[in-house]
């Protein structure tokens, strides 16, 4: 597909969207703020099914304001769940995050009562988290209710909003698309779109990695998250060669995942959800012995008895 049709497309999705939302100053920050980066664009060169279009926002007011009204509208349009979703704002290292206890996501999906880890036996939490995630998953790639919004929030994790119709609201990160991408690992996902301007960028990098299907790991904040997305592209065909591998392995080896905090933000991804009872058995375990650290052996342990 090229760059014209792309665009056009993006357009089109972008219209669409902020055409649905109610509230004429987030319709308006949407517009003037968001652009669209991502996996969305590669799957469109590749002529690929799109999974979702991550949306992230240069403006940290603006994110703010966005992430807020969207949460507001889960709570509304969901007012028989007792929904423990607290926006958290850090102003001074501008950070925006979504607070909710105690199983990290939740999802239009998911229980009616929503039913807290602490309510259930250790060895369901994992099972109810996949249970949410995927049900999310299923109802953003294939159903959309005509007695719904058509572009509502289905899902909320500590990092995005995902709303039906294959929208998702980054929050984790603002800025330019340099100040973006910069936090992204592999080449292939750093072309953009621009919904003030509607410029489409395909960085000729980018574009090469996607010709060849080979994954180029850029350096991120996060590799952690970086190996484990690794799997996600072999799955789909893309081939890593050994010294990406060890580009992310170093890295890797400079952090120190003894400290829980570190190890939660390493964590802290895509696939978060998934983790977010490993970190709780550290945190409890901390509170037990705060001389604790997490050691191979106990994380195996943990490991072991969540994924089974």
């Amino acid at each position: 597909m090229n760059r014209r049709v792309i665009a056009k497309i993006l357009k089109h999705k972008h219209d669409d969207f902020v055409s649905s939302i109610t509230d004429p100053e987030i319709r308006k920050l949407v517009d003037e703020h968001g652009m669209i980066t991502g996996g969305s664009i590669v799957s469109l060169l590749l002529g690929e099914r799109v999974n979702d279009y991550d949306y992230y926002f240069d403006d940290f007011t603006a994110l703010v304001k966005i992430a807020g009204y969207f949460v507001d509208q889960f709570k509304g349009l969901n007012p028989e769940k007792e929904i423990p979703a607290i926006l958290q704002v850090d102003v001074p290292s501008q950070r925006v995050s979504i607070k909710i206890k105690s199983a990290g996501v939740i999802s239009e999906a998911s229980d009616k009562d929503y039913q807290y880890f602490e309510s259930r036996p250790e060895e369901e939490g994992m099972s109810y988290v996949e249970k949410v995630v995927s049900a999310a998953d299923e109802e953003n790639a294939e159903h959309i209710d005509d007695t719904k919004p058509k572009y509502r929030p289905i899902f909320m994790s500590s990092n995005a909003i995902t709303l039906s119709g294959k929208v998702q609201l980054v929050i984790r990160f603002h800025g330019n698309p340099d100040e973006i991408h910069k936090n992204y690992d592999f080449i292939h996902c750093c072309n953009y779109w621009i919904a003030k301007t509607g410029q489409l960028t395909l960085n000729p990098a980018a574009l090469e990695s996607i010709l060849a299907k080979q994954l180029t790991y850029q350096g991120s904040l996060y590799p952690v998250c970086s190996v484990i997305r690794m799997r996600k592209f072999l799955k789909m065909g893309w081939y890593i060669n050994a010294g990406q591998i060890l580009k992310m392995l170093f890295q890797i080896s400079q952090l120190d995942l003894t400290n829980i905090a570190v190890l939660e933000e390493q964590l802290t991804g895509v696939d978060a959800a998934y983790f977010f009872q490993v970190i709780e058995y550290c945190k409890k375990r901390q509170e037990e012995d705060k001389e604790f650290k997490v050691t191979v052996p106990y994380l195996v342990s943990i490991i072991d008895k969540i994924f089974g």
